[in-house]
């Protein structure tokens, strides 16, 4: 240990007293870890669990394990450095968080204890003190009670900090899961927002009163397993109705306590897991997905004729290659004219008739199909030429063509009457790709 130069103690732990140290030889702040208990063997070392987990996780949200040194009997576990926890960071704020801040941070979070869980270990010990942070960057820590998924239970129920633990190792209940994490994540979540613990129990007994009064009483159908638990522990539950979280929370927005509600569910198999959490619609209120994709053909507005009468775009899909996976879909939308499209989407000899032309499909670029688009003034059903001649056996009763189709008469255009055996998309199953987008346009 002569190549570190202890600085100050910065925590005292069950286990061990953490320091902030200096690499004497790469000048690098690190944090030592010194052990209370004597280890007489390297052995003994190697078996902990916090230094297998450590050895194993390599995440950038997971605190790095740099080096492990045993002196005199003394086991030092030495970590890269980190500036605070998360509960400093809450204790010192003037103000409250904004969703995008608390977003940010739960991301992060989620995405290590994702690693984590499908890496085959749970923390069990999640709390803001264990989730270290600086500069934006939260990383999880302390992995003292860290149990490998695949262990067989029983497990000890002294786990996790008494605000944080989940409703069944608060009911002694030895055969818990990585969901005790999820339910530490949905209530670190909600402190976040009100910057004070949502369960604060002073004892297990009042830990679980706070619970009920929050979540309401569970019964049989909202926690099967947990009657179990309530009579192998001659417990009865308080009988509350369950509160509007809204209130308790008003600066959530509604798909943030939606998934504070998902994460502190009574069951714990109702709890998503981190992955799926991530995929919560709280994480993704801002993202916009444009509708329809782009069309290589659509014109740059540089391109657009001005004053020009728009066109249509009929836009459809054919999702799966297997039968059971396809069906079809039609979009239809106004798009300004074209300019310069190539000649080969428009039909020669006949200059009054606008056709909506039907590129071919891959491995059928022999078959063109065009529907007649003419102006309201004529009768397009004696004049239009439709090839192939088609059936209507592949469309099912949800997704027949309907009788007719228009759009307003200032646009220039209305389609003709179509009936459902001028189609035949047969040919379309057999399609390789497992998602086509096809795009008729005049």
């Amino acid at each position: 240990m002569e190549k570190y130069r202890l600085i100050k103690e910065i925590g005292d732990g069950t286990c061990g007293v953490v320091y902030k140290a200096l690499d004497l030889q790469t000048n690098d702040v690190v944090a030592i870890k010194k052990m209370k208990r004597k280890y007489f063997f390297w052995e003994d070392c190697m078996n902990l669990r916090e230094v297998k987990a450590l050895r194993r996780l390599d995440h950038c949200n997971i605190v790095k394990l740099k080096e492990i040194v045993r002196e005199n009997n003394e086991l030092f576990i030495i970590f890269e450095y980190m500036e605070c926890n998360l509960y400093e960071v809450m204790r010192e704020r003037v103000t409250v968080f904004s969703e995008e801040e608390i977003r940010n941070l739960m991301s992060q979070m989620l995405q290590g204890l994702s690693y984590m869980h499908k890496n085959g270990f749970f923390h069990r010990d999640l709390k803001p003190e264990n989730l270290l942070v600086t500069n934006g960057i939260i990383k999880i820590a302390d992995f003292g009670l860290v149990r490998e998924t695949m262990s067989k239970p029983p497990y000890t129920d002294y786990v996790s900090t008494r605000w944080y633990r989940a409703p069944e190792v608060l009911l002694q209940s030895s055969s818990y899961t990585s969901a005790i994490d999820m339910w530490a994540v949905g209530a670190i979540l909600a402190e976040l927002f009100t910057l004070s613990p949502l369960f604060p129990g002073e004892s297990e007994t009042d830990q679980l009163h706070k619970i009920c009064a929050v979540l309401g009483t569970p019964d049989g159908s909202i926690w099967p397993e947990g009657m179990n638990f309530l009579r192998a522990n001659h417990f009865n539950f308080f009988q509350f109705p369950p509160a509007n979280i809204a209130d308790i929370i008003p600066n959530a927005s509604s798909e943030a306590i939606d998934l504070i509600l998902q994460l502190c569910s009574w069951d714990p198999l109702r709890r998503p897991t981190a992955e799926q959490s991530l995929q919560h619609p709280f994480f993704h209120v801002k993202t916009w997905v444009p509708y329809p994709l782009k069309d290589p053909y659509y014109p740059r507005l540089n391109q657009t004729v001005s004053g020009a009468t728009p066109k249509l775009e009929l836009n459809l899909w054919d999702f799966g290659a297997e039968p059971d996976d396809s069906f079809l879909g039609l979009t239809l939308a106004v798009k300004p004219s074209v300019s310069d499209l190539d000649s080969k989407n428009r039909v020669s000899g006949q200059p009054q008739e606008e056709l909506l032309f039907c590129s071919g499909f891959q491995g059928q670029c022999a078959q063109s199909f065009f529907w007649p688009l003419i102006s309201p003034d004529r009768n397009a059903m004696n004049n239009a030429q439709v090839n192939p001649p088609v059936s209507s056996s592949y469309l099912t009763s949800s997704q027949a063509i309907q009788p007719s189709i228009g759009i307003p008469e200032s646009s220039g255009y209305s389609f003709p009457q179509l009936q459902p055996k001028m189609f035949d998309f047969g040919s379309l199953l057999n399609i390789s790709s497992p998602l086509q987008q096809r795009t008729f346009f005049d």
